[in-house]
């Protein structure tokens, strides 16, 4: 086992165990009182339900991960990538085929491998704590629609870094850093419109007090909106949210239909200034462009180790391919892609703090936002009192008790 070995090896258990301990934690600080911040939203077995809906998600996490680890160790030191490797070599295929079967494979296996956790937690967690909307049939369809698009969209762009770096040399890493940048920036304005809409119906909001409220305030701000959209989240779930995406013509904010049912005009127009606010302050650019950034450094990482023999001796390969050396740079960036990640949150986090304050500025309604978090905290059963050390870990948006607490100070 060489250096690189320990160093893939280290990170795979440390991950594990670190994830681990922040799960036990975060399960350390459930109490049975509940924050007087949310006396009359939650009930006794109601607050009873929020958590003992989180311990059973942590310990079916626990159950996923362990299964995940055996199997890629199991795979890793079972010498299976080369079998793969001679299996796909012996088809005759070119270079460029060849790698697309060997990650098409590995993606295959990864898919029918997880499937089963996906099936029991949406048909059998999601379901017995009153959240699953999901059919059988939606499901299917869901996997076949996804499954159709990551073909038609997802192998061409593979196909094409593969050729990068087989055949355009020195400057395959930023050849490939400019055609991929150029699809990203290509599918935030293209999923919007032809995308989003093959999974879930998007409706325009109907006239009425709450279309001219949210007009109304995006005129006051400046904020140019043509219309707002209505997605029928609950064809699949009971859980509320908004969202924002696209850019020019073709961005869309849009409201859950659980949302609208359960929340006050004043509380959805607080929920949307929101979400502009990520607009109007950047926060939606900046994300774009740390993400191209990021893309181009693992790219530029990428051209060094893709032709380096003791990367694929570390996973047991004599050949060296395009295909496989992607995997296994993959696995090795992993520790920069997790430090990367933390300070990716951690400015997420800010960026919902500094959000939460152009509403409540704008809008001039502390009471209305702070009132929908709680009711869509309480809606989504969701963690009260998550460990720090958790939050550090895996929270994009701030703890819901900190978020409430900004947005009250003056």
């Amino acid at each position: 086992m060489n250096f690189i070995a320990v160093v893939v090896l280290f990170t795979i258990i440390a991950d594990f165990i670190l994830n681990g301990i922040a799960d036990k934690l975060n399960l350390g600080m459930l109490k049975s009182d509940l924050p007087e911040e949310f006396n009359g939203l939650y009930d006794a077995d109601q607050y009873r339900k929020s958590q003992e809906y989180l311990r059973v998600n942590t310990r079916f996490g626990w159950i996923s991960s362990t299964f995940s680890i055996i199997v890629i160790l199991g795979f890793w030191f079972g010498k299976g990538f080369p079998l793969l490797d001679n299996w796909v070599q012996s088809l005759g295929q070119g270079v460029i085929i060849s790698g697309l079967i060997y990650f098409g494979v590995l993606i295959f296996l990864k898919a029918g491998l997880t499937l089963p956790f996906s099936i029991y937690s949406t048909f059998v967690i999601e379901e017995r704590f009153g959240f699953n909307k999901t059919t059988a049939a939606t499901f299917i369809l869901d996997m076949v629609k996804g499954t159709t698009l990551s073909i038609l969209i997802g192998v061409p762009l593979l196909a094409g870094v593969l050729a990068f770096f087989e055949y355009a040399g020195v400057n395959a890493w930023w050849y490939c850093w400019i055609a991929v940048t150029i699809f990203m920036l290509v599918f935030q304005f293209i999923a919007p419109t032809w995308i989003f809409p093959l999974f879930n119906k998007f409706k325009p909001i109907e006239d009425g007090k709450l279309k001219t409220a949210i007009m109304s305030y995006a005129r006051s701000i400046h904020f140019p909106l043509e219309n707002v959209y209505v997605m029928d989240g609950s064809k699949r779930s009971s859980k509320s949210n908004a969202f924002f995406t696209g850019f020019g013509k073709h961005k869309r904010i849009v409201l859950f239909d659980t949302l609208i049912e359960r929340h006050t005009v004043e509380e959805l127009v607080a929920v949307l200034a929101h979400e502009m606010g990520h607009y109007k302050k950047k926060h939606i650019l900046q994300m774009i462009v740390a993400g191209i950034f990021q893309m181009g450094l693992m790219l530029f990482l990428l051209s060094f180790f893709i032709s380096y023999q003791g990367l694929f001796d570390a996973f047991y390969m004599e050949r060296m391919t395009v295909s496989a050396g992607m995997i296994f740079f993959g696995m090795l960036y992993s520790p920069m892609d997790f430090f990367m990640n933390i300070f990716m949150q951690m400015h997420s986090r800010k960026n919902e703090y500094r959000a939460d304050r152009f509403a409540v500025e704008t809008t001039g309604d502390s009471i209305s936002l702070a009132d929908a978090l709680k009711k869509l905290s309480a809606q989504n059963l969701s963690n009260l009192v998550p460990h720090p050390f958790y939050v550090f870990l895996n929270y994009s948006h701030p703890p819901l008790l900190q978020r409430i607490h900004s947005i009250s100070r003056p």
